[in-house]
């Protein structure tokens, strides 16, 4: 039953708890907040670089994408249960995005886009595969 939910739901919902916490869904701190660097890291050209909450966001649903990618590779039952609820995420994600001020921003903009990814390879990866079983099933 788990492995039918996607895993992007998981920063779209950091993002979402993160916007309760920072001023709900109308207000605009939330950005500001994303933007101010939490700590650096001194580099070995001498310079530092500042990592924001929504540097470490992205960090981590760039990873999640990766293991959701993999996920879809799947050519079970589930997967297609998956890839749909994907979909409604990747949905409620572009209302958040177009009608919440606290989401209208490039973090959440992005994490939208890799949600959008992960149902484009999703629906490809499972035709592919359908399309290579009927092709074996007829030679």
């Amino acid at each position: 039953m788990f492995a039918a939910l996607p895993l992007m739901a998981l920063p779209v919902a950091a993002y979402n708890l993160l916007a309760l916490m920072f001023g709900g869904f109308g207000g605009t701190e939330l950005q500001e907040r994303l933007a101010k660097p939490l700590f650096t890291i001194s580099m070995a050209s001498g310079v530092e670089w500042p990592v924001s909450l929504g540097d470490l966001l992205l960090a981590g649903s760039l990873v999640i994408l990766f293991v959701e990618l993999l996920k879809s590779t799947s050519s079970r039952r589930v997967a297609i249960i998956n890839h749909s609820l994907s979909m409604l995420l990747f949905i409620g994600c572009l209302v958040e995005f177009l009608l919440a001020p606290a989401f209208a921003g490039s973090t959440f903009f992005l994490v939208s886009v890799m949600v959008l990814l992960d149902v484009l390879a999703g629906f490809i990866v499972s035709i592919v595969s359908a399309r290579r079983d009927i092709e074996i099933g007829d030679g």
